[in-house]
């Protein structure tokens, strides 16, 4: 029986269920230069989704907020090949990040159209909903535009909820109440559906 692989923790390798191998783990300062890189294959809709507004390029500033994270009160993970950091094509990238005062968490979520509908969406949001409990936040949110379905669909099913009073300029708020107990939805999924 060959022995398992150990992995360090927030780290898994997936078998997409196109074949793919893909690693997920948490986003490395190495990861700048593969995201610069990346950012030029998505299409405007990608990025105006996730960065809720058009973004030419990411400068180095960006890149460095981007990549190098407080570990007390934020957390990314991407999703790439199986590679060394720095030289691993990411494909996506999930945030959260704690509001001053430690109770809320906004989360963003981008997949690139290469490994869209395969239940990485889902999957990364499971991941941030767990580290957002472990850190003891209460509430999580974040906005989304209205048109982007998928993205609404996902987070209903996930047990968030529209928040009144937040839709401006085409967005929705959408939050989770982590004070509840987690649901079978929520954050029990070990591995991208397919």
């Amino acid at each position: 029986m060959a022995a398992r692989e150990r992995l360090p923790p927030w780290h898994e390798r997936q078998r997409l269920p196109n074949g793919r191998e893909v690693l997920i783990r948490p986003i490395r300062p190495e990861d700048a230069d593969p995201l610069r890189a990346g950012f030029g294959l998505l299409e405007p809709e990608e990025v105006r989704q996730r960065f809720l507004h058009s973004v030419k390029e990411l400068s180095p500033d960006m890149l460095d907020r981007l990549t190098r994270l407080n570990p007390k009160t934020e957390f990314a993970l991407v999703v790439a090949e199986p590679l060394p950091p720095g030289e691993a094509l990411v494909g996506a990238v999930a945030r959260i990040s704690i509001d001053p005062g430690g109770r809320d968490a906004e989360f963003a979520i981008l997949v690139s159209r290469y490994l869209a509908n395969m239940g990485l969406g889902r999957y990364l949001m499971t991941r941030l909903v767990k580290w957002a409990r472990g850190k003891k936040v209460t509430r999580m949110y974040g906005d989304v535009f209205e048109q982007n379905h998928g993205m609404l669909s996902l987070a209903r099913s996930l047990g968030f909820v529209r928040e009144p009073g937040h839709a401006e300029h085409g967005l929705v708020r959408v939050s989770l109440d982590l004070a509840r107990p987690a649901t079978a939805g929520t954050a029990t999924r070990s591995a991208p559906a397919g």
